[in-house]
C-alpha cells in the first residue's frame, strides 16, 4: 500500500490512537450551567415565534411578510396598511430596523409590523369572512338545486341533505374586533 493509501484508510492502525482514548488536560470548565441553559431556552422561543404587538388605539395590528410575491408589502400599503415604527409603540426601539429598505420600521427577520384603521379592517374582515363565504354557499345551493331539478325531470327521487338545507339558514352579520 502506498503512503497516500495508508492516510486514506478508514480504520485506525495500531500506531494510530483514538483522540478520546488520550487524556487531555482540560483548561476550562466545559459544562453548561443551568443559567446558560435557561438563556438558551429563552432564545429558542424568541427565534421561533413573533412577539405579540401591543394594541394601538383605532388600529388593528399585525405582522406581514416581505417574502410573499403574491401578497407584497407595497400591495398592502395600497390597501391602507401603515408601517409601525418605534414612535408608535414606545419601548420597541430594539425591534426597529436600522438599515435597508424598511429602516425605521418594527421588524423581526422577514416580518414587518403594520397597522390598519379599525373601520377598514372590519370591512375587509366582513368581505373575506362573511360576504365571500355567503356567495360560495349560494353557488353550492344553486348547484344542488340544479342537480335535484335535473334528476327529478328524469323521474328520479331526490333527497336534499341536511348540509344543503343548513346553507339556506340566514346568518347574521358578524362583528370583528381589531
Amino acid at each position: 500500500m502506498s503512503n497516500l493509501d495508508e492516510r486514506l484508510k478508514k480504520t485506525a492502525g495500531e500506531d494510530r490512537l483514538d483522540r478520546a482514548s488520550k487524556e487531555r488536560n482540560v483548561t476550562e470548565n466545559r459544562e453548561i450551567s443551568d443559567e446558560d441553559r435557561l438563556v438558551m431556552f429563552r432564545q429558542q422561543f424568541w427565534q421561533s415565534a413573533l412577539p405579540d404587538l401591543p394594541k394601538i388605539n383605532g388600529y388593528h395590528v399585525c405582522w406581514l411578510t416581505t417574502n410573499n410575491p403574491r401578497d407584497t408589502i407595497q400591495a398592502r400599503i395600497r390597501l391602507g396598511y401603515e408601517p409601525i415604527t418605534a414612535a408608535d409603540i414606545p419601548g420597541w426601539d430594539h425591534a426597529s430596523l436600522k438599515t435597508g429598505e424598511y429602516a425605521g420600521m418594527i421588524g423581526v427577520n422577514e416580518m414587518l409590523a403594520f397597522k390598519l384603521p379599525i373601520p377598514l379592517y372590519q370591512r375587509y374582515m366582513h368581505e373575506a369572512h362573511h360576504a365571500m363565504p355567503l356567495e360560495e354557499e349560494s353557488k353550492l345551493q344553486e348547484t344542488a338545486d340544479y342537480i335535484r331539478d335535473q334528476a327529478q325531470s328524469m323521474g328520479a327521487n331526490v333527497s336534499v341533505g341536511d348540509g344543503i338545507q343548513d346553507l339556506r339558514i340566514k346568518v347574521p352579520n358578524p362583528t370583528f374586533e381589531g
